[in-house]
C-alpha cells in the first residue's frame, strides 16, 4: 500500500490522518518495537520501550519523532512491517537476528509516494539498536527510495551496549547518495527517552537554517 503525505501520517497513538506540518520539505521516519513488548534491561533492544504521555503509551522512537515535529514541524511516518514482529521479547529478539545474520529486507506495509518522497530535503530518521546494528526494516525503507541528495540525520535509543557505530554505517552504506550526519546523530539511552524532551528539541533546532 502507498500512501501520499496528504493520507499517511502518523498520529500519536496510531496511523490516523494529519494535517500538512510546517516544514514540509522534512521528514521523520522512524521505527519502533511494538509497544507491548517489556524489553526493559535487554541488550539485543533498545531497553525500555515505551513512554507513557498523557495517559498515552508511546513507543520510545514514536515519542522522540514526536517530540522532533513539535520543536520544528515536518511529516511524520512510521516504518511497520507486513509481518508484525511478534508481542514479546524473545520471538522479536529472535526474528531479528535471523533477519540481521541473513540480511533479510522485510516487506513493509507502509510507503510514501515517490513524487512525494521527492520534496523531502532532510530526513530525520529514528531506530533502536537491535544487535548492535540497524533493524533490518530500516534496510528496507532506505533501499526502497532515490535519496540521492538528500540529508539524512539519525536518532536511536540504546540499552548501553552500542555506541550506535555499526548502525550508522549501515545508514550510510545503504544510502550511499545522501549526506549522512553520522557524527550528528542523536543517542538516548531507551531508560533515559521518557526525560529527553528538552534534549530532543535542542539537539533537533540546530540542524534549521
Amino acid at each position: 500500500m502507498i500512501f501520499t503525505m496528504s493520507e499517511y501520517f502518523v498520529n500519536a497513538a496510531d496511523t490516523s490522518a494529519k494535517e500538512e506540518n510546517e516544514n514540509s520539505n522534512i521528514l521523520i521516519a522512524y521505527f519502533t518495537v511494538p509497544e507491548d513488548i517489556d524489553t526493559n534491561g535487554i541488550d539485543a533492544d533498545s531497553g525500555a520501550s515505551v513512554v507513557v504521555k498523557d495517559e498515552e503509551v508511546l513507543g520510545n522512537m514514536e515519542y522522540v519523532a514526536l517530540t522532533i515535529q513539535d520543536a520544528i514541524g515536518g511529516d511524520l511516518f512510521r516504518i511497520l512491517t507486513e509481518e508484525p514482529y511478534g508481542d514479546d521479547f524473545d520471538s522479536t529478539a529472535s526474528r531479528a537476528q535471523t533477519e540481521l545474520n541473513n540480511e533479510t529486507r522485510p516487506a513493509l506495509s507502509t510507503h510514501i509516494d515517490p513524487e512525494i518522497m521527492a520534496g523531502y530535503d532532510v530526513i530525520y530518521l529514528g531506530f533502536p539498536v537491535w544487535w548492535y546494528d540497524l533493524p533490518t526494516p530500516v534496510w528496507s525503507f532506505l533501499e526502497e527510495y532515490d535519496l540521492s541528495g538528500k540529508t539524512i540525520i539519525p536518532f536511536f535509543s540504546h540499552n548501553g551496549s552500542s555506541n550506535g557505530a555499526n548502525s550508522l554505517n549501515r545508514i550510510a552504506e545503504l544510502a550511499p547518495e545522501a549526506t549522512v550526519l553520522t557524527n550528528e546523530a542523536l543517542s538516548i539511552r531507551g531508560s533515559s527517552v521518557a526525560g529527553s524532551e528538552q534534549q530532543v528539541k535542542e539537539w533537533a533546532a540546530k540542524f534549521e537554517n
